[in-house]
């Protein structure tokens, strides 16, 4: 049965449905096709081969072209890569996949990445409640969620932004690419999502016109050019509550990056607005568990835009702030190192994993 907001599900070839359903057997994350290799999956953060025998171009361009409705394969021919959603049944279940589809050495390849058919809670994340609970009660301003790709960021706003959706009385309008989690329809509470390619041209234009539908909250996928980033910073300057992503390694790495997308004879005027705009970032890495093979556990590190941060902002001493960081305990802030040294003690992570992720890993002798 599709349930309420989910697309009706598509027919696969036999072969992608035999190997999705083994996807979702064993609990792995991503399914990659690349010709002249096995399908692999990505089980717990790592790569692991199907018993399958090695893929064929010629046969494998079809299937994926298969999935693609028209405009999509027309998107697909022209830029040479196409992100869409897609929703299959396997068996009793339906499940919905993100869906990569890439050119690689002239041959048609792709990732597909689960989503989970219900936004996970904070707990199964290991995402702190009370984080969660003082980001939710913001009112305005931007708050960024930076790393990796594959390190949870999307699942991370979903959480936030569905915890908001359940407390009613919000407009909340997002603009992905591609639409991944579904929110479910909850009393006094309004939730649209746009995805870009389909039901708008791009980021920046989800913005632009999403600010005249009355929005409260806006999530914003990611942060790419320029033209979303003064857009993103304008509304949460205006009185909106803003989340979106970057790909930085760290928090202040997110700075960087932002003020990097303009020239450089208005870098300090950037600055300045995101020194006023800014409350939160939270930069995330997914950890290898205990035992090998078991789920990997969320280490994270926080910023809150204090003065003295604000003031490092705006004054461009990027390279101040992970000492206010350190020194923030008080004000909710934490490190990578203290969050790694942290997950050690609870007996969440190993000692080598502990030292690979650490930038002092002596901070493990520390009671």
């Amino acid at each position: 049965m599709v349930g309420e907001g989910q697309e009706e599900p598509q027919s696969v070839p036999e072969a992608l449905r035999r190997w999705l359903e083994w996807t979702v057997q064993v609990e792995a994350s991503d399914l990659h096709l690349v010709a002249g290799h096995p399908p692999m999956l990505r089980l717990h953060g790592e790569l692991t081969e199907m018993p399958e025998p090695p893929l064929e171009a010629a046969a494998l361009e079809p299937l994926l072209l298969s999935l693609c409705s028209p405009e999509q394969a027309e998107r697909l021919s022209a830029n040479r890569n196409v992100d869409f959603a897609v929703t299959v049944a396997l068996g009793q279940e339906v499940v919905r996949l993100r869906a990569a589809l890439f050119h690689a050495g002239r041959q048609l390849a792709a990732c597909f990445r689960l989503i989970p058919s219900r936004i996970p809670d904070l707990a199964w994340a290991g995402f702190p409640a009370a984080l969660a609970d003082r980001l939710c009660a913001l009112r305005d301003g931007l708050v960024i969620v930076t790393g990796a790709t594959g390190s949870g960021k999307t699942t991370t706003l979903a959480m936030l932004v569905d915890r908001i959706h359940a407390l009613g009385g919000r407009r909340i309008l997002t603009v992905e690419e591609p639409v991944e989690y579904l929110f479910p329809r909850r009393p006094h509470s309004l939730v649209t999502q746009r995805e870009v390619g389909v039901d708008v041209l791009s980021f920046a234009d989800g913005l632009k016109y999403g600010l005249r539908q009355d929005p409260d909250v806006l999530l914003i996928g990611e942060v790419r050019d320029r033209e979303t980033a003064q857009m993103v910073l304008s509304a949460a300057e205006t009185g909106h509550l803003v989340f979106t992503t970057l790909h930085t390694r760290d928090a202040k790495g997110a700075i960087t990056r932002l003020a990097d997308l303009f020239a450089q004879e208005v870098q300090s005027l950037i600055r300045a607005q995101l020194a006023m705009s800014l409350r939160a970032i939270l930069s995330q890495r997914l950890l290898p568990g205990l035992e090998r093979g078991s789920r990997r556990v969320l280490a994270l590190e926080v910023l809150w835009n204090t003065h003295p941060i604000a003031s490092a902002i705006r004054s461009g001493k990027i390279e101040s702030i992970d000492n206010y960081i350190l020194t923030g305990r008080e004000e909710g802030m934490i490190t990578f190192d203290e969050s790694i040294r942290q997950l050690f003690r609870a007996g969440r992570i190993t000692r080598r994993t502990a030292e690979e992720h650490m930038a002092d890993p002596t901070l493990l002798q520390r009671p």
